[in-house]
């Protein structure tokens, strides 16, 4: 097979699904994207959690928008480091998402009104426990790897210890065990740009037919600084000033674009303001904050990771300042002390905390042999 085996499907439950907060959520859908085949004994089954501003759609060209490539569409696919031949790679869009699966967005059938900031709050473990009710449905026991970068590695580590059983591997990419002070900070920061703008309505910006898109460029702005390390964005903006030619050289107070950087920065802000929601971004970032599997443990995340019955690989790069390698080895150092089976690799790429989701030869050789592995143990 050289193309890609894709199906996307919305697929609705019915039975009300409890929530960390206390509430619960039912009459949802889950938008799912699914790759390959699944083998008769339904071994070969590959769960991709996605992070912040992902979706179902991780691979492959979209079928509603050709346009639209998926965005690990360098790791999933037949013959890449997750190969599709081999593999039934599901994706899936989270609850309180905005591209399909119940969100603040879609209509709640309580009120037929939007819910907005009704919407109730979720955490990764919410996230878990909704994808567990999806592999029930698929008929999916037990997963041969459940596998995120980012916030989708906080998801798979939470599999691993809520679920054990039911996932073979456990594959985390620059990923953390908590986020920082300083992370929580950065999020609250974009968080309080979308607070403040006036077309935000308290949430409610639905009903007013307006989108908070001032303070959607200013959260993504600030979200993709933490995203690049210091020599990438060196390396691709320097100093360089744009000005039209002709214009004087000398210094000259202006609010317009004079630096590259920042021209890609509003790019980048235009760009995520025109299709993700702010609400489902005030969501996400608080589930990144809230997550810590320790602190029920008193800190100890040894303790914390104990139930896990999985092989773990876990990945970080070396200019990861967002979550850097040092976070993963306190994941690693975490499950050695349970004596787990391990893989751990540092790769040294200058892109940051985006090198997830970037071409590097020596990472993708390296999902590329562990992925051999698992389809030896599983897909046999």
């Amino acid at each position: 097979m050289t193309e890609l085996y894709l199906s996307k499907q919305t697929i609705h439950f019915v039975e009300p699904l409890p929530l960390q907060s206390g509430t619960s959520i039912e009459n949802y859908d889950l938008v799912v994207e699914t790759y390959g085949q699944l083998n008769p004994k339904a071994s070969n089954a590959i769960l991709i959690c996605h992070a912040l501003n992902a979706s179902h759609h991780v691979a492959g060209i979209n079928p509603d928008d050709p346009s639209d490539i998926g965005w690990w569409d360098n790791m999933v696919g037949p013959n890449k480091p997750i190969d599709t031949n081999r593999f039934f790679v599901i994706g899936v869009n989270n609850l309180g998402s905005c591209f399909g699966s119940t969100g603040p967005m879609s209509i709640n059938p309580k009120t037929n009104l939007p819910y907005g900031a009704s919407f109730p709050v979720l955490t990764v473990e919410d996230w878990v426990n909704a994808q567990v009710r999806l592999a029930d449905r698929l008929g999916i026991k037990q997963f041969a790897a459940v596998m995120g970068g980012s916030l989708g590695g906080m998801q798979a580590m939470s599999w691993a210890t809520q679920y054990p059983e039911r996932i073979a591997n456990c594959v985390v990419i620059a990923s953390t065990p908590k986020l920082s002070a300083q992370n929580i900070a950065f999020n609250e920061v974009a968080r309080n740009a979308i607070l403040s703008d006036p077309d935000f309505h308290g949430g409610d910006y639905y009903k007013h037919g307006v989108v908070p898109k001032s303070g959607l460029r200013l959260a993504r702005m600030v979200g993709h600084i933490t995203y690049l390390s210091d020599d990438d964005m060196a390396e691709k903006f320097g100093r360089d000033l744009q000005r039209p030619a002709g214009a004087p050289d000398e210094y000259r107070f202006s609010f317009d674009v004079e630096f590259a950087v920042e021209s890609y920065l509003r790019y980048q802000g235009d760009k995520f303001s025109g299709y993700f929601d702010a609400n489902t971004y005030l969501l996400i970032t608080r589930a990144l904050d809230y997550f810590d599997p320790a602190k029920r443990f008193g800190g100890d995340l040894s303790q914390a990771l104990s139930p896990a019955q999985a092989n773990f690989l876990v990945v970080s790069f070396s200019t990861d300042w967002r979550f850097s390698p040092d976070r993963s080895r306190e994941i690693v150092k975490a499950l050695l002390d349970n004596k787990a089976n391990v893989s751990y690799a540092e790769i040294d790429a200058p892109h940051g905390h985006d090198a997830f989701l970037l071409d590097d030869a020596r990472y993708h050789n390296l999902v590329r042999a562990y992925f051999a592995k698992v389809a030896e143990d599983r897909c046999n």
